[in-house]
């Protein structure tokens, strides 16, 4: 997938939240790119693929499994936000997405939500394929 805006990187992107994704992930790579979009004010979003190997030099906690199951955001504070708790959280963060918050905050209504999210990511290969850095993947 071709950007003609590359993503902001947190080497440059200083002070910033995190966005662990799937760089490999066609769906994913189209839900940051809409991510980017909505953080129109700027500069509180910065992005890494799960791929990158600073994510495990920064982030040991987190897992390649676990990263492979759900997007995470590491915030200014550190917090790892995952899945559909990450969703919620950038409902909060982004004023593009101040709206939304109220439906996903309902109270009772955030197990149904990671539910959701976790369909989803199962099936994010099969809903878009998949793409691979330097033409080559791992199975």
């Amino acid at each position: 997938m071709l950007r003609t805006n590359p993503l902001p990187d947190p080497d440059t992107a200083s002070g910033s939240d995190v966005v662990i994704y799937d760089g490999q992930c066609n769906f994913c790579q189209s839900q940051v790119n809409n991510l980017h979009r909505l953080d129109c004010c700027g500069n509180r979003l910065s992005f890494l693929s799960l791929h990158d190997p600073r994510v495990q030099d920064r982030y040991p906690d987190l897992s390649h499994e676990d990263l492979m199951e759900q997007m995470y955001i590491v915030d200014q504070r550190g917090r790892r936000h995952g899945g559909a708790d990450a969703v919620r959280y950038l409902s909060r963060r982004l004023p593009a997405l101040w709206l939304a918050s109220p439906v996903l905050h309902l109270p009772g209504t955030a197990r149904l939500w990671r539910w959701m999210y976790r369909q989803v990511a199962k099936r994010r290969y099969k809903l878009a394929g998949k793409s691979c850095d330097n033409g080559v993947c791992k199975l």
